[in-house]
């Protein structure tokens, strides 16, 4: 009744929200105003179910109902910003196999990290060599787990659909697919754990970060049962056994906590198992082809002097026999199982010898290495190579060294950008005599490969030490078991032969195991551990036990097991054998090599690093790179270039050189006075050439320095465009650069000859290299380094007094002459009329007279200053005279005077005998003495001949406004 009454109470008033919401529109609340569509009877809404744990301090969640629900089992599994979604379906129909075709699939897409793919199409492609890693990693320790006679297709497919990149995705996939199994109606023996375990500072972390993982030394992936291990897979630092065996007894316990969390969601929302068709041998059929074939194989494995091919073959005419046997008797059931009942046979025979007698098929005892052969060097003109045999296992190992830009690029999830070594193992055809296709990337030889990758790396030397770029390919020719532990051991030697500076040599063994199992209780009764097994106890075993190491410890596990799980104290008993078989490998590598070779031929491979400020390798680079890839394209070498460097990686010698020279020319380096530099003439004056050399630098050429015979006009010497190398002989506080020809060629014999039988004797100068302006704040003095120069006519005639002190000559660029022979020209046409030129003696031969060097004497500062002075302003008149002809201050060499002055000494009135340095169009440039120059303009309607060399007697009849001294021929007044 009260319900009634309140019904007519909102019929009477209408309620607003009650109006809103009998229309179907959404409440006020919801932030927007629209129509909402009623439920529909029989609709079902998403049910999900979850479950949290936590393992290593994360949270770590289960959750499957609301994605991939048409899938026959599908599971989400997060921690933190990480996620990945993991599903199972089974193939329908019962086809006749007699293997489990179980695909794992797993894939890392870009938008996991909110990228979008940097390929032509935009979009992800084939699987990478991760994804194949990871999809083995799920594979090896769920595939036990599958009952016997179970062939039906399964499909495993991990998808990553988020990441934060601090936990790596392959763990959280292989609990996310066993759970996603727990979860479907297919029969399947688990669930299983999978844990990864760390050590940072000799203290084990679970389940830790990238960032964490990139400071261990231990990357361990554990996967286990409740008391049983399934799936080891190890890459260390040289850690011992012991240690190895402390993480193994931790990672267990740790990985057994995923397993309740699993069976609770199971319970909660997981199928009934379904009874699929089993492909079972009955017990009848087995001991009919037993009793036929039993005996001729326990003959045939007792004899151990047959090869592998032998073997096979002669196990091949037993079947056949046994095959006719069964036709005669037209047992058609028999002959449809009878390949997989005879391998069945093989398998109890061996098996049995093993466990009773200690005797394997070829005659070796439980723990002997086959016979070893290595050699280093087999291909000399690769830069590393080498063949390993064991037994009839024989590999071939070659490295081939590279610059930091072959690193290969990796474009996933989380890890590393980039990797710098590299091991690809091929495993073709013949290697056991079969007919084959070479196809892509396989799941096979990528997992090898891999394995041996992580076995070298841990003793590769630093990046800062060993820059190069390295990848070692490994080719099977013949396999008989455990190829990939042979491509570590040769794999090591190669290294060693290209001149690596390894810490360690790396040696592997695989290791066996065969059990007696109860089959009452499934219990193991007895085991024997094989080391070194061959392909058949490989086949015919219950694990393949791979373990590479040095002598200081473990540096890669990689453990496969066939049975539904082995015990962690077998697996760890395993160890020692294994421990002891690679040492007795290790002697005989290090008998063939032992220390890495020294490649200093000019065949091997060079690799050299320059730095470089950002704007220089700009340069260096060009437009869009294409300075850089002409180089490449010239050359055949590779070169990277970073922040700040740019590193050369080139064939040979020859090859380092020719890149060099280019990267010189084109950047430059530091300039050196003493240093070779090749250049190219830019320009011609009458005084000289400007050249450009060491990256675009400007350089003067003086006419005085193009060759030790005399010189008249410089284009007979050098043209513009012409390439010359030079040495470079000084260098100013503003960074001007003198540079020389002539002390690039061999001095004439005559030369030679007048300065060894001279009576004075020759001194070599000290040139000083000044800091520029802008780093003399950067040092704390000037640091001048001294450096010999060739030996020449400057060398004979200069003197120390003031070249130790201050930089010979100031010389100045080809943009600052210019500037002065435009100024020169201006101040030409301001005079009223042209000074009258003497007749000068063109053609005679340049003289120069050798005398003895002047100790060096006390200088004040202000004399220095003065001196240098005098010279610019010398140097600045006669360009004014002369249209920019000379630059006077090109100091090259000093002639002795028989009464040296000095500036403080030189005054109007007097008298000196001078020399005539230089012969100019209107006049002489004197050297006075003491580094002085002097100008003395020629009379009109002079007839006066003058040579180079002369000594004149003159007198000082003024000074120009800059201080240059005016001379005057003391017999002319």
């Amino acid at each position: 009744m009260a319900m009634l009454s309140l019904a007519i109470r909102a019929r009477a008033k209408p309620n607003p929200l009650l109006t809103w919401r009998a229309l179907h529109f959404r409440n006020f609340c919801s932030g927007c105003l629209g129509l909402s569509v009623p439920p529909v009877a029989g609709t079902k809404f998403l049910e999900s179910f979850r479950e949290e744990f936590e393992i290593g301090s994360r949270v770590i969640s289960l959750e499957t109902g609301e994605m991939a629900r048409f899938a026959n089992g599908a599971v989400v599994l997060g921690v933190e910003g990480t996620q990945v979604l993991s599903t199972v379906s089974a193939g329908k129909g019962d086809v006749i196999r007699d293997f489990l075709p179980l695909t794992v699939d797993y894939q890392e897409k870009q938008f996991a990290q909110g990228v979008i793919p940097n390929t032509f199409m935009r979009r992800e492609g084939a699987p990478k060599e991760r994804e194949l890693l990871c999809g083995r990693l799920i594979d090896r320790p769920i595939r036990p787990l599958f009952p016997a006679g179970f062939y039906h297709e399964i499909q495993v497919m991990a998808s990553v659909l988020c990441s934060d990149g601090k936990q790596d995705p392959d763990v959280l996939a292989a609990n996310a697919t066993s759970a996603a199994l727990m979860l479907s109606d297919i029969p399947w023996g688990g669930p299983i754990g999978v844990v990864r375990l760390g050590r940072i500072c000799g203290q084990f972390v679970v389940n830790p970060t990238m960032d964490e993982l990139s400071l261990s030394d231990l990357n361990l992936v554990y996967a286990c049962m409740r008391d049983k291990t399934l799936m080891i897979d190890v890459q260390a630092r040289e850690i011992t056994e012991k240690d190895l065996e402390a993480g193994l007894r931790l990672a267990h316990p740790e990985a057994v906590k995923y397993l309740e969390p699993q069976i609770r969601l199971a319970a909660k929302a997981g199928k009934q198992k379904k009874e699929y068709k089993l492909s079972v041998v009955s017990e009848q059929i087995f001991e009919k082809v037993r009793n036929l074939a039993e005996a001729p194989i326990d003959a045939i494995f007792t004899d151990p002097s047959y090869g592998k091919f032998e073997r096979g073959e002669a196990l091949e005419r037993i079947t056949q026999d046994v095959k006719s046997a069964l036709e005669e008797k037209c047992d058609e059931q028999s002959l449809r199982t009878l390949p997989k009942v005879v391998d069945n046979v093989r398998k109890k025979v061996v098996r049995k010898r093993i466990i009773s007698e200690g005797c394997r098929i070829d005659g070796r005892h439980l723990n002997e290495v086959r016979p070893i052969y290595c050699k280093a060097g087999r291909l000399p003109l690769l830069h590393g190579s080498a063949l390993f045999n064991r037994g009839d296992t024989q590999v071939l190992c070659t490295v081939t060294l590279g610059s930091p830009q072959d690193a290969q690029r990796l474009d996933s999830l989380v890890g590393p950008p980039t990797k710098r070594f590299m091991l690809h193992y091929s495993f073709p055809p013949f290697c056991i005599d079969e007919v084959g296709k070479r196809t892509g990337l396989n799941r096979r030889e990528v997992g090898h490969g891999t394995l041996a990758e992580k076995a070298l790396v841990a003793v590769l030397p630093p990046e800062d030490d060993f820059p190069y770029t390295v990848r070692i390919n490994s080719e099977v020719m013949g396999s008989d078991g455990s190829t990939s532990m042979a491509s570590v051991c040769a794999g090591s030697m190669a290294l060693m032969d290209a001149g690596i500076p390894l810490q360690e040599h790396v040696a592997g063994v695989s290791v066996g195991l065969v059990t007696d199992v109860n089959p009452e209780t499934g219990e193991i009764t007895d085991y024997r551990i094989l080391t070194d097994i061959l392909g058949l106890e490989d086949h015919l075993g219950d694990i393949d036990f791979k373990i590479a190491g040095t002598r200081n410890g473990v540096t890669a596990i990689q453990l496969d097991i066939k049975p539904a799980g082995i015990p962690l104290d077998i697996i760890c008993e395993c160890l020692e054998p294994a421990r002891k078989g690679r040492l007795q490998i290790l002697d005989h590598m290090e008998k063939e090599i032992s220390v890495p070779r020294s490649r200093d031929d000019r065949n091997s491979p060079r690799l050299v690093t320059l730095k470089f400020s950002n704007d220089a390798i700009r340069k260096f680079i060009g437009p869009l790179g294409a300075l850089k890839r002409k180089i490449e394209e010239e050359t055949g070498a590779r070169i990277s270039v970073g922040d700040g460097t740019i590193t050369i990686a080139a064939k040979n010698q020859a090859i380092m050189e020719k890149v060099l020279d280019k990267v010189d020319f084109i950047v430059g380096r530091e300039i050196e006075v003493g240093g070779i530099y090749k250049g190219i003439v830019t320009s011609i004056k009458e005084y000289g050439a400007f050249v450009e050399f060491n990256g675009g630098q400007q350089g003067l050429l003086h006419i005085s320095e193009l060759s030790h015979e005399p010189v008249s006009r410089v284009s007979d010497v050098v043209s513009v465009g012409q390439q010359i190398s030079l040495m470079c002989i000084g260098q100013d506080v503003r960074g001007n650069i003198k540079l020389s020809r002539k002390a690039n060629l061999p001095r004439p014999e005559s030369e030679e000859k007048g300065v060894t039988e001279g009576s004075a004797p020759v001194t070599k100068e000290k040139a000083n290299i000044w800091a520029s302006l802008e780093n003399v704040s950067k040092v704390e003095h000037l640091k001048s380094t001294l450096e010999e120069l060739p030996p020449n006519k400057m060398e004979k005639t200069e003197t120390n007094r003031s070249a130790s002190l201050q930089p010979a000559v100031v010389i100045r660029s080809a943009a600052e002459c210019d500037e002065e022979e435009k100024s020169a020209g201006l101040s030409k046409t301001s005079k009223s009329a042209p000074k009258p030129k003497g007749t000068v003696k063109r053609g005679s031969k340049l003289k120069t007279v050798q005398s003895s060097s002047d100790k060096p004497g006390s200088s004040t500062l202000s004399s220095m200053l003065s001196e240098s002075l005098s010279r610019m302003e010398a140097k600045k008149e006669f360009d004014s005279e002369d249209d920019g002809e000379a630059n006077l201050n090109d100091q090259n060499k000093e002639s002795d005077v028989k009464s040296p002055v000095t500036p403080q000494k030189l005054k109007l009135g007097t008298k000196v005998t001078a020399k005539i340095y230089q012969i100019r169009a209107r006049g002489l440039v004197l050297d006075l003495g003491g580094g002085i120059r002097g100008m003395y303009r020629f009379e009109p309607n002079g007839e006066r001949e003058f040579t180079i060399g002369d000594e004149l007697q003159v007198q000082c009849s003024s000074f120009t406004s800059k201080g240059i001294p005016v001379m005057t021929l003391v017999d002319e007044e």
